[in-house]
């Protein structure tokens, strides 16, 4: 099948596009942010950190719900906890997140 675009245009595009192992992890981390409920919390993490609790009744989550979206999070790497003691507080691991969440809302114009 012959190609319209020129050979120069269609290298760029082959160098460009990267390779599949960054084109899964790509598709993990925004999937991990295509749900609601974990933006909100990626979003209330960009403020401050915060326990479970503290966070489920911030956003008006059910606990059980914050702790397994804290999960999936924790699995995509865009969060991290430390524990003092009995109470295990979350935050975002890298402050580069909330570029990304910024360049969201200005793409959407809101």
């Amino acid at each position: 099948m012959e190609t319209l675009l020129d050979p120069g245009t269609a290298e760029l595009v082959r160098e460009y596009v990267p390779r599949n192992a960054t084109l899964h992890m790509l598709s993990e981390f925004f999937g991990a942010c295509a749900d609601a409920t974990r933006t909100k919390i990626i979003c209330a993490l960009s403020i401050s950190e915060m326990c479970v609790g503290d966070l489920a009744r911030v956003l008006g989550l059910n606990q059980t719900t914050c702790s397994h979206q804290l999960r999936l999070l924790r699995a995509a790497e865009i969060v991290t906890q430390r524990r003092d003691g009995k109470i295990v507080y979350y935050s975002l691991k890298n402050r580069k997140i909330e570029d990304v969440m910024f360049a969201g809302v200005k793409f959407l114009g809101l």
